[in-house]
């Protein structure tokens, strides 16, 4: 089943599930309503009655504790398997509503466009695809995806003589996820994380798009999964960077390796993958500088620091992650683009997904760029780094945009 099938399978369930809901509901609300009355004409004892009930409970055998018993042979009885499989069940969901409240901004932005631009036009013409141009390169997509699904929809349009308000929207949205899934074949989203040895991780990205605040919570995930993490404080240019680091270190539980502000970051790098080789440790993450404004400082200094890893563990480090943060938008695009140029960039963290309505730029990323979105921010809390869900990144940002036709 691909995207748009499940995102209209969700859209259809959401509809019909509701009423159910509230009946039940309503049938609880009555059940809980029943016992509360009986309650209530018990209530009225004399002392007597209170006393000769509590000589009577001490008089029994404690025969309550067989209770317990029983319920731990049934809890017995259930296989191991079978709770396994509810907590995961259970995870995925969580995750679905936090891409979807992450995606709430971006989604309704998306839908009042499309409401706006729906409402200057009555018939589907030659004016009406130019504005859908707009609206799309207003929403982040990107100029050449928006060109794209445009031009998939006049065809569309043409080929099932497509006329309805609601059915166009669908149509839009469908070849969204379409354009969305066909850039995404054969895309690792996942991180490469060796399972024998060191793995190392470079995390590259300008000032201020959330990058030490990435590298904490990826490191709190690493360690609550029993790995051993050591995080290295290489970007020594910035004021107060180290001792960001320093604290998110504190806040996961893991040690950071530092040197003097305003050192030499290859120097401090070197130290850090000597301890973990010494540690044992599984899991490296390094933080380094972004000075974008200076890019042939940057790349001899990201390539120092590739020379000092390699000398050590030749194929690594595993992974160059760069961090944009999404309520940029083009911005982030911008970014990207020179950071690709610059350096070997094997991934993207796109933070502050949930504080944005240009989440739509993940589309412009995946049609222009080609770069694996790896972790999406959907939170400020340690908790809520994800790794990036193609599905539940489409049905986050679509769900609930679909017209009935």
């Amino acid at each position: 089943m691909g995207f748009f099938d499940k995102i209209k399978k969700a859209f259809m369930n959401e509809k019909e599930v509701k009423p159910a809901e509230l009946d039940a509901t309503e049938e609880a609300n009555d059940a809980s309503e029943e016992p509360a009355a009986e309650t209530n004409q018990e209530e009225p004892k004399t002392l007597e009655s209170e006393q000769e009930q509590l000589s009577a409970e001490n008089s029994q055998e404690p025969e309550p504790q067989a209770e317990p018993e029983a319920n731990i042979e049934v809890e017995k009885e259930i296989p191991s398997t079978t709770s396994v499989e509810k907590e995961e069940a259970a995870e995925e969901i969580v995750v679905q509503e936090k891409y979807e409240k992450g995606l709430e901004k971006t989604r309704k932005t998306f839908g009042e466009r499309l409401n706006e631009l729906f409402a200057n036009f009555r018939s589907v013409d030659e004016d009406f695809f130019e504005e859908l141009e707009e609206t799309l390169i207003g929403a982040d997509v990107g100029f050449d995806t928006a060109i794209k699904i445009t031009e998939s929809l006049r065809q569309e349009v043409k080929l099932r003589n497509v006329k309805k308000p609601a059915a166009v929207q669908n149509t839009i949205i469908e070849k969204m996820v379409d354009l969305y899934e066909a850039e995404g074949i054969g895309e690792n989203n996942a991180l490469n994380i060796q399972k024998d040895g060191l793995t190392v991780m470079l995390f590259v990205g300008v000032n201020g798009v959330g990058k030490t605040t990435s590298i904490g919570k990826l490191a709190h995930q690493f360690k609550q999964e029993g790995k051993k993490v050591l995080l290295a404080a290489a970007d020594t240019f910035r004021a107060g960077a180290i001792d960001q680091l320093v604290v998110w270190g504190e806040r996961a539980g893991v040690e950071v390796v530092r040197g003097n502000a305003g050192g030499d970051p290859a120097a401090v790098v070197f130290d850090a993958v000597e301890r973990a080789k010494t540690e044992n440790a599984d899991v490296l993450l390094v933080d380094t500088a972004g000075r974008l404004q200076n890019k042939v400082n940057l790349m001899n200094e990201l390539e120092k620091i590739k020379r000092v890893i390699q000398r050590e563990i030749p194929e690594a480090p595993h992974e160059v992650l760069l961090v944009v943060d999404a309520t940029t938008g083009q911005n982030a695009m911008s970014q990207a683009k020179q950071f690709k140029e610059t350096t070997d960039v094997t991934g993207l963290i796109l933070s502050k997904l949930d504080g944005t309505a240009k989440g739509g730029i993940v589309l412009a990323i995946r049609n222009e760029l080609h770069l694996p979105v790896k972790l999406v921010g959907l939170g400020e809390g340690i908790d809520d780094l994800e790794p990036f869900d193609a599905n539940d990144f489409a049905l986050g940002l679509f769900k609930g945009l679909l017209k009935e036709e």
